[in-house]
């Protein structure tokens, strides 16, 4: 099913096509939930830290995947408003064949990288050997990453938020009988839930592989019937570059940010990377709505612009808005209620009481500023969707280096706590030079088609 973005009532439209896309990174963010609640409350807290202090390295391949993925959306979903539909194939099998092709690459430096990149990080050594063991399994899963991101990808640039949900869902599943199983049943501690998400992840790959291959006979091309069309084009590569490479640099930039925020926080023990580990796992969920807000808002900007419709852009802009300050409330509202529950998913209240309270002082100041971070990424979506790349990296770099540069700087002076004070000054510092360029209309002359 392929949908367009370009009719309808832009608040309806966005909120429908956003639902489902929510509910697939709900179900993905769980793939790492369900390994630190496992390892956490069956292995015991230096499981859950190892898991936790893998994360940033492990997000470093995500990036990848999702930077170049989003280059893909944003072509696609242009070629596809703009009914260019030969093209826009083209452009989909460019797309896999190259991100394959990436996946197996990281894949193999994976293997070699795990264990400097440990080291470098400061890892503690009680933790070190789980963080390995957990890091090299998951690179062995990269090439199926890859492949999912850009699929999942593919498909929201065609409209279809629900078919990957689909996946996600049965993966899910998978991902959680097999942690169970591995941990429980054959005790293979950190490395069962590495080679359960190996496995689940693999799953869903494949499926949404022969679903797009089945997808595309069905969409019909005015001039396939004539002269065969090319698997492979390098102008499908150049334009998906102009996006795709910017957003791997920015999301890449993340990761090392991350890297370099998990150094300090590896700095303070292992009880506090435990109630720091915890925290932002529900502190990514808590994000999801703002997150997938935006990227509906790249696949919608992206399909009205290749449709000419730009006014039309600027209501889901607002409407989208509007959906970033309701969910934020209701999610910060949640968190200062049951916070402390929450943590409890992955810790043991007794035990790890000094973990939880950490925990909670990260949640309940981050949380706060939720509705600042949803402006921020909502306006990158839409520079993003518009192929405003040059904005876009400035606004996140503007976050990502004000975070980490006043981290350490200020953990001179109030310690720990820099770490969570620091997040919501660098989305204050890319909210204001996104929304500053969305209100300039400035966005609206840049052309990646």
């Amino acid at each position: 099913m392929t949908k367009n973005l370009t009719e309808g009532r832009p608040l309806t439209v966005l909120f429908l096509f956003a639902l489902p896309m929510v509910a697939g990174n709900l179900f993905q963010q769980l793939y790492n939930m369900v390994d630190s609640m496992v390892v956490g409350k069956y292995v015991g807290a230096n499981a859950l830290a190892a898991v936790g202090s893998s994360f940033p390295v492990v997000f470093l391949s995500v990036a990848l995947a999702a930077g170049l993925a989003m280059g893909c959306t944003v072509i696609i979903s242009q070629l596809f408003g703009a009914n260019q539909l030969r093209e826009m194939k083209i452009t989909i099998t460019t797309s896999l064949i190259s991100l394959f092709t990436l996946g197996v690459i990281i894949m193999l430096v994976g293997e070699l990288i795990s264990s400097p990149l440990l080291r470098l990080l400061q890892t503690p050594s009680e933790i070190f050997s789980d963080s390995l063991s957990y890091l090299r399994i998951y690179f062995g899963g990269a090439v199926f990453l890859f492949i999912y991101n850009t699929l999942n990808g593919i498909f929201n640039a065609l409209g279809d938020s629900r078919t990957p949900l689909c996946f996600l869902i049965l993966s899910t599943i998978t991902n959680i009988v097999l942690d169970l199983t591995f941990v429980i049943q054959f005790n293979m501690g950190v490395a069962g839930v590495a080679w359960a998400t190996l496995i689940a992840q693999g799953l869903c790959a494949v499926l949404s592989f022969v679903v797009m291959l089945r997808r595309l006979k069905r969409i019909p091309d005015e001039v396939e019937s004539q002269e065969p069309r090319p698997l492979f084009h390098l102008s499908a590569i150049q334009k998906i570059a102009k996006v795709g490479v910017p957003s791997m640099i920015q999301q890449s930039i993340v990761s090392f940010s991350m890297l370099m925020m998990q150094g300090l926080v590896n700095s303070y023990g292992a009880t506090f990377i435990a109630g720091y580990t915890a925290a932002t796992k529900i502190d990514t969920l808590a994000m999801l709505p703002n997150m997938n807000f935006s990227n509906a808002m790249s696949s919608y900007t992206a399909q009205n612009i290749g449709a000419g419709k730009l006014q039309r852009v600027k209501e889901g802009y607002r409407a989208n808005m509007l959906m970033v300050v309701i969910f934020s409330a209701l999610i910060t509202i949640i968190i200062f209620l049951f916070g402390p529950t929450l943590l409890t998913l992955f810790m043991d209240s007794n035990s790890d009481a000094a973990a939880i309270g950490y925990g909670m002082k990260y949640m309940t100041t981050v949380s706060l500023f939720y509705i600042l971070m949803g402006v921020m990424f909502v306006s990158n979506g839409l520079l993003r969707g518009a192929g405003d790349m040059r904005v876009f990296m400035c606004s996140s770099l503007g976050n990502l280096f004000t975070r980490v540069a006043l981290a350490y700087t200020l953990a001179y002076f109030i310690g720990e706590q820099a770490i969570w004070w620091s997040i919501p000054i660098g989305w204050a510092v890319g909210s204001i030079i996104s929304y500053s360029r969305y209100r300039s209309d400035k966005w609206q002359s840049v052309h990646v088609i």
